[in-house]
């Protein structure tokens, strides 16, 4: 398995869009968009979401992302795919959004609200709120959870939780500021009804090849880094079972089973 380091930020974004798929199409079903709509996808990575909000509504999408290489791949992406006429990229800040006020039916913002990345997750939602219509819908995701090492819960528990203690983004000091307490973030811009609801992407034996290869991704995003963090012991079981080139890599078990959530926070701008 190629290492993370081995392998571009947009490469890495495909990959985990490829596994998320089926949550991610859920929650979209989920925010009830309007038909012919025209949404804002904030932080929009490689265009991944915009095209299937796109596919979804049967409207417009304007992805906005800070990244150029990004959004570079995001265009090419998007003329291979039967909606490109209705959508679009634009380079610019979910800080600073580049639009009027009442520019979109909707907006859509995934995994970049993170606190700790992002200094104020409240500004951006201000801002963003402020580009959306009367009665539009404004969402956030969050990749929450996931269950990648079925008959092993102690070692993926211990595994968790290094990686929560190694990485910057989940190290929250005011409960308040953690991501699963979204639902106040949209309350204290003013946003009226908000909701929460999570959604799973699973999958079992025998898997898709392409499906393998994300899996394993995603062993190396959460864990690879960890070595230094675990018991010799512990890291000896996780180069076990998660390593392709082992004859025990558990990808191979013919009874493997997993579970990845994502959760979104959705609720509507006040009407005039």
């Amino acid at each position: 398995m190629l290492s993370t380091m081995a392998r571009t930020y947009a490469e890495q974004l495909e990959l985990a869009a490829r596994v998320t798929e089926p949550a991610i199409r859920r929650a979209i079903e989920a925010v009830d968009l309007p038909p012919g709509s025209h949404g804002l996808d904030a932080g929009c990575g490689i265009g991944t979401h915009a095209l299937w909000l796109a596919e979804t509504t049967g409207g417009k999408v304007t992805g906005l992302d800070i990244d150029g290489d990004n959004l570079a791949v995001a265009r090419k992406k998007a003329k291979r795919r039967s909606p490109a006429d209705r959508i679009d990229f634009v380079e610019g800040s979910i800080f600073k959004l580049p639009f009027d006020d009442d520019s979109f039916d909707w907006s859509w913002c995934a995994d970049a609200l993170w606190p700790v990345v992002v200094p104020d997750p409240i500004a951006a939602l201000q801002d963003i709120s402020r580009v959306v219509k009367p009665g539009g819908a404004i969402a956030i995701l969050f990749w929450t959870n996931q269950i990648l090492l079925p008959g092993y819960p102690q070692l993926e528990a211990r595994l968790n939780q290094a990686f929560a203690t190694h990485t910057h983004y989940l190290k929250i000091g005011e409960p308040s500021r953690h991501h699963l307490r979204a639902l106040g973030w949209l309350r204290s811009v003013g946003l009226q009804n908000p909701q929460a609801h999570s959604f799973l992407a699973e999958y079992q034996a025998p898997l898709a090849d392409e499906i393998r290869e994300s899996l394993g991704f995603c062993f190396s995003m959460f864990w690879d880094d960890l070595k230094t963090q675990m018991s010799e012991e512990d890291w000896a079981e996780y180069r076990r079972i998660c390593s392709p080139e082992s004859e025990d890599f558990i990808l191979n078990s013919p009874d493997y089973y997993c579970a990845l959530t994502y959760t979104i926070f959705h609720a509507r701008v006040p009407g005039k």
